[in-house]
């Protein structure tokens, strides 16, 4: 029997085949929306595989349709569960978001004025970020800054994608103002 004709028998009948097929590769963005959520790396890590282990305990009832919003469903149910059993994390690294590169992302090297503007604006946006409510700082970190759609979004978050699109608005609406306010926004283009 030929394994790439038969989807059914791909998801269901061969585990190994179907994890291999339709959650490995989806491992990276895992990484990075387990980042977003948990905003720890060690936190991040074991939510991935936990999430994996789930997902792999589960592959042979997939159905092999939209593998990501399965994915981000399980991780969310994780998260949910791991967060009922976890104190709140008391320290955190407040260095480790503004670390900026000193290097030019089209190559060469930042001049130093460039530097501290790029680390002043970088501050300011992370302190933009801060000042939101919870729930529109996970859709901006998740939708700006880890690229997902909107869909993939709301699955994530379990709300619907018109909550998403809304509440993505009003936080970049937030967040432009007080760029503003710091005179660093972007100038607009007419």
């Amino acid at each position: 029997m030929d394994l790439e004709s038969d989807e059914s028998t791909t998801a269901c009948g061969h585990p190994h085949y179907a994890f291999a097929r339709y959650v490995v590769p989806e491992i990276e963005v895992l990484g990075r929306v387990a980042l977003s959520i948990t905003r720890n790396p060690a936190d991040a890590e074991d939510l991935v595989q936990l999430t994996l282990l789930s997902a792999y305990q589960a592959i042979e009832r997939f159905d092999g349709a939209h593998p990501r919003a399965w994915l981000f469903t399980i991780m969310r149910n994780t998260e949910i569960k791991r967060h009922r059993r976890r104190r709140p994390q008391l320290l955190r690294d407040p260095d480790q978001a503004s670390r900026v590169e000193a290097e030019d992302p089209r190559g060469g090297t930042l001049s130093t004025e460039e530097v501290v503007i790029a680390r002043e604006f970088d501050a300011e946006i992370m302190r933009c970020i801060a000042a939101l409510s919870e729930q529109d700082r996970q859709i901006i970190e998740l939708v700006d800054i880890d690229g997902l759609t909107y869909a993939e979004t709301a699955a994530i978050i379990g709300i619907p994608i018109g909550t998403v699109m809304s509440r993505l608005h009003r936080a970049r609406m937030r967040i432009r103002k007080r760029l503003t306010i710091a005179g660093l926004a972007p100038k607009r283009r007419m």
